[in-house]
């Protein structure tokens, strides 16, 4: 695959062939670690993992997906294969290599396509958490799918009043509706902070992307250690018709399932991720 980088890169951005800036956040040193966060999120939704492996001797980088957070609002190229050869153009910008790569929702997708895309030649491992392969959509070959009239709900609502969707989002996307729970206020305002932050074009372009693209080939391309992490009360990404089925595409990959955690539980949970998560990067 061609480069996408033309070598401009300032302290925190990325400068693409197309002019598009990718923003990222690069933390601590050591082993890489990348995370690719999810809709409509951008690279502060990796807060927690970041500064809790940064202290414990590994290098993290995040970076918000165009259209998203920080990063350049281009018009086109809101889809699965340029966010992956964004991602590409990223990891060869800064030189990583051995690198363990965390995908969260969206960003899980963005980085089993990134695998599919340019293989494993730089990539130790993969962690995919509440992610969004196989595939979403329901289909005549994906009957555990959503029906798109959900994905056309989203549009529906992100278009008709982005901010209060955001804001009512918060509740299905960590468990916020469920018996005990305990979600804060400052939690879900950062979610909306991050949405907000995100271009309008970007946002609608990415529900499309996440939604409908397949990503079967992709899970079979990888062959590196794989944890699949998913929470088996995600509202957003049920665990059925993604982890379950992912987990058999990926081989040798180790599922771990999260009774009763919602699709936020790298905020909610973040102690238990963390800790499983350094497990299997040191493991």
């Amino acid at each position: 695959m061609t480069v996408t980088t033309i070598g401009a890169r300032s302290h925190d951005t990325i400068t693409l062939r197309d002019g598009t800036r990718i923003y990222y956040k690069d933390w601590g040193k050591g082993q890489p670690v990348v995370f690719s966060h999810g809709w409509p999120l951008s690279a502060d939704a990796w807060e927690d993992q970041m500064v809790f492996l940064g202290l414990r001797g590994y290098r993290c980088i995040a970076h918000d997906r165009r259209g998203h957070g920080r990063s350049s609002q281009p018009w086109d190229g809101n889809d699965m294969d340029t966010y992956a050869d964004d991602l590409a153009a990223v990891v060869e910008s800064l030189d990583l290599r051995d690198a363990i790569h965390v995908g969260h929702s969206t960003g899980g997708g963005e980085v089993a396509r990134y695998i599919g895309r340019h293989g494993t030649e730089r990539v130790a491992k993969a962690v995919l958490i509440g992610a969004v392969p196989p595939l979403m959509l329901k289909t005549a070959s994906n009957p555990g799918g959503l029906p798109m009239e959900a994905f056309d709900a989203v549009r529906k609502g992100v278009l008709a009043d982005r901010s209060q969707f955001f804001k009512d989002l918060t509740t299905p996307f960590y468990g916020a509706n469920r018996p005990g729970a305990n979600v804060s206020q400052g939690v879900r305002d950062g979610f909306w902070m991050q949405g907000m932050m995100a271009g309008f074009k970007g946002v609608i372009d990415c529900i499309k992307a996440f939604s409908e693209t397949d990503f079967t080939d992709d899970l079979k391309k990888i062959d590196v250690p794989t944890l699949i992490m998913h929470g088996d009360d995600d509202q957003i990404v049920p665990i059925g018709a993604s982890a379950l089925l992912s987990a058999k595409l990926v081989k040798g990959s180790t599922l771990k399932v999260y009774p009763g955690l919602s699709h936020g539980m790298c905020a909610v949970n973040k102690d238990q991720i963390n800790t499983d998560l350094l497990a299997f990067i040191t493991g």
